[in-house]
């Protein structure tokens, strides 16, 4: 499944080069040449991850990702930093403030391709296209398939965000404003009651074949996705 990636580097040639090779592999990519205007971007609608140049004109690229990990909005963005900077204590001092990887240039675009699906099947898995199984109920994002017991399932494209979203974050109860940041996205305003309509239509959805008691209703508190028995 393409991730959204914003991609926060000055040099243009260099941003013209992760940006190419990220939209051939398939991921959305958005620019920013400097913190100011990475901020803005953020605060319009939150990236799956965020390729943060060190270096930066103004603000650099380590006040950025210090904020960025600072604010609960934005605490939890997988964040690659990438730079020139090779020694050791500037790659610790860059995983300390809250990166997720480091990249160091010259890098090869194989290399970063394959830290950039590391980091997202760690911090963002419903943004990766790993096929996801549980209780006999497997998600396929490259194929957009569902299947339950083997048998064909038909979603509509919100249902079908919804349950990978809660199959590759298991076992842990969602707000409806959680689902709609995660789902909908942080930048689309609808009723939280909207998420109680697809909900039941998923369920509907997975009835047949009794999947449908994998999606949980926990009482004020929203939703899980679980294959323990509830209790």
């Amino acid at each position: 499944m393409a991730a959204q990636i914003l991609v926060v580097e000055d040099e243009p040639a260099i941003q013209e080069l992760v940006a190419v090779n990220l939209t051939r592999a398939g991921h959305d990519v958005i620019r920013a040449a400097d913190a100011e205007t990475a901020l803005r971007l953020v605060r319009e609608a939150l990236p799956d991850l965020v390729l943060l140049d060190w270096m930066l004109p103004g603000m650099s690229g380590v006040e950025l990702a210090r904020r960025l990990r600072t604010e609960e909005r934005t605490r939890a963005v997988p964040i690659i930093m990438l730079t020139a900077r090779g020694a050791e204590q500037d790659k610790v001092a860059g995983l300390e403030l809250g990166a997720d990887d480091y990249v160091t240039k010259p890098f090869s675009t194989r290399e970063l391709l394959a830290r950039i699906k590391a980091v997202l099947r760690r911090r963002a898995p419903e943004a990766t296209e790993d096929a996801v199984e549980v209780g006999g109920l497997r998600l396929d994002p490259a194929t957009h398939r569902v299947t339950a017991g083997g048998a064909p399932v038909t979603l509509g494209p919100t249902e079908f965000r919804l349950l990978h979203f809660l199959m590759t974050h298991p076992e842990r109860v969602h707000s409806r404003a959680q689902l709609l940041d995660q789902v909908w996205g942080d930048h689309v305003f609808v009723e939280e009651r909207t998420v109680d309509v697809h909900i039941r239509r998923l369920r509907s959805a997975l009835e047949a074949t009794g999947h449908d008691a994998l999606v949980q209703t926990v009482r004020g508190a929203g939703y899980r996705f679980s294959a323990q028995t509830v209790g």
